[in-house]
């Protein structure tokens, strides 16, 4: 390589360097699934470009228009806001939008977006309740939902009986064997009871399906209430009641975006200074304890930052 070609070498000339941004960026800041997804969906001929097919690697800048599946996006047309959604689940709803069996959703509750959707981030079974997060991010619901990142998720559980300390004792160090894999819990809690129901208070860092359920089953403890209370470092806010939903304001959604390092900036890699009104907790994994015999409080998150709580029947969007 000639001398006066140096500054041209692939070392020397960064992506932030060329014009315009990413489709795959483009793609999943719309909405439409994490910036792998959009890598796949490129590659298997499912977006064009102003008409054209996409390629991966192509970057697109404002003014030009893209297309995939059923959704049309004019790049730079208007900066569309990433939105965090709040829904306090009941029994009895599923996390899915097609259910052959006709079951009530939890997308059936939420306010209507136009140019945008709904993501779930993870799921919640039929018959556990509790703290549901919906984005309109697909590389934020990608951070909170691959096993990689690890994002704690804390439940209340009532079973019917009570631990003994040496099941306590496995739980947290031995692990639990289920048929798919070794389970440990990364917190236990016992919260208390009365009669043949005991509380616990448990924590772990993977989703994998009825996990807490089938390790207390493991056990010889059947679950009899499942409540999923803090989610990452957002809780279930105490006023939240079943069936209500509560968006986040723009500083509370920076705040989490700020956590899941996903902002850029050596700042994002760092835990955020949070408020004390903020509506998510200052600590990671900080619980409040609950009261004998009752359900335990849920985590110590506030909602300042989350706009008015509304019922999941209204069919208008949540102020701002």
């Amino acid at each position: 390589m000639k001398k006066n070609d140096k500054e041209f070498s692939d070392e020397n000339f960064s992506d932030e360097k060329l014009p315009g941004e990413k489709l795959q960026k483009v793609l999943a800041q719309a909405g439409l699934g994490s910036r792998r997804a959009m890598e796949e969906w490129i590659v298997a001929g499912r977006v064009s470009v102003n008409g054209e097919p996409a390629t991966l690697g192509m970057r697109v800048v404002e003014g030009d228009l893209v297309k995939a599946e059923r959704r049309t996006i004019r790049v730079g047309e208007r900066d569309q806001a990433i939105r965090v959604l709040l829904y306090h689940k009941p029994e009895g709803e599923i996390v899915s939008r097609d259910d052959p069996e006709k079951r009530a959703s939890v997308f059936d509750k939420l306010p209507k977006l136009r140019g945008q959707k709904w993501i779930a981030i993870g799921r919640l079974d039929f018959n556990t309740s509790g703290l549901l997060i919906f984005t309109t991010s697909g590389e934020l619901a990608n951070h909170l939902m691959h096993p990689r990142f690890e994002v704690e998720r804390e439940y209340a559980v009532r079973v019917q009986g009570a631990m003994t300390e040496a099941q306590m004792d496995q739980a947290l160090k031995q692990g639990v064997e289920l048929e798919d894999g070794l389970v440990k819990f990364e917190k236990l809690e016992d919260h208390g009871g009365e009669g043949f129901n005991h509380w616990y208070r448990v924590m772990l860092k993977e989703g994998r399906n009825r996990v807490v359920r089938r390790t207390f089953d493991a056990l010889g403890l059947p679950v009899s209430r499942l409540m999923r209370v803090r989610f990452g470092v957002i809780s279930l806010p105490p006023r939240l009641k079943r069936g209500m939903t509560a968006e986040l304001d723009e500083k509370a959604v920076a705040q989490v975006l700020d956590w899941a390092g996903i902002t850029g900036g050596d700042e994002a890699q760092q835990e955020p200074e949070l408020q004390q009104d903020s509506p998510v907790p200052r600590r990671i994994g900080r619980a409040q304890p609950g009261k004998t015999g009752r359900r335990p409080a849920a985590a110590t998150g506030k909602i300042q930052g989350a706009g008015r709580a509304r019922s999941g029947k209204s069919k208008t969007g949540v102020k701002h």
